[in-house]
């Protein structure tokens, strides 16, 4: 869900709290509020509030794609035949109910979407490739490229202070 944000104004307690919730979303309200020297009553309120003002989308547990059997992205671009309006809610209503593609985004440039899909090997993506990518509405042209390995992945979005 989108949130249109006032001005919302984060302090710097709200960014240590942010800071501990990406880094450990399974701490204790007990030891949050330690880290962040509030009592637990105030840590809880402001947990709350950030969740309630969309600044905190939710939690999750990130499962190793290797031991899910899925070790191999390939970044996908998707060009479209014509940019309607239909055409492409249908193409990304698609691509959510694929369980493979992981992230897309709308892109500027040449590509009209960028994809990361996680697949068990080439063959998988072949598969992938002939059977979904292919048949998404209006794809004009697919690039995709193998990651040979992941250099970093972060999930701690950064404060401006």
């Amino acid at each position: 869900m989108r949130h249109k944000f006032r001005s919302l104004k984060l302090d710097k307690i709200d960014h240590a709290i942010i800071h501990a919730l990406q880094n450990d979303g399974r701490i204790s309200n007990s030891d949050l509020a330690d880290k962040v020297g509030l009592s637990q009553s105030a840590c809880l309120r402001r947990v709350k509030g950030l969740e309630k003002e969309g600044v905190i989308e939710g939690y999750v547990a990130i499962m190793n794609q290797t031991a899910a059997g899925m070790p191999d992205n390939v970044f996908v671009q998707v060009t479209v035949e014509k940019q309607t309006k239909e055409l492409l809610a249908e193409f990304e209503r698609q691509v959510i109910d694929c369980p493979q593609i992981m992230e897309c985004y709308l892109m500027s440039g040449d590509a009209d979407y960028m994809l990361r899909v996680i697949v068990s090997d080439a063959s998988d993506y072949e598969k992938l490739h002939m059977d979904v990518l292919t048949a998404l509405p209006g794809v004009s042209q697919i690039k995709s490229n193998f990651s040979l390995r992941t250099v970093t992945k972060k999930n701690d979005i950064p404060f401006n202070l």
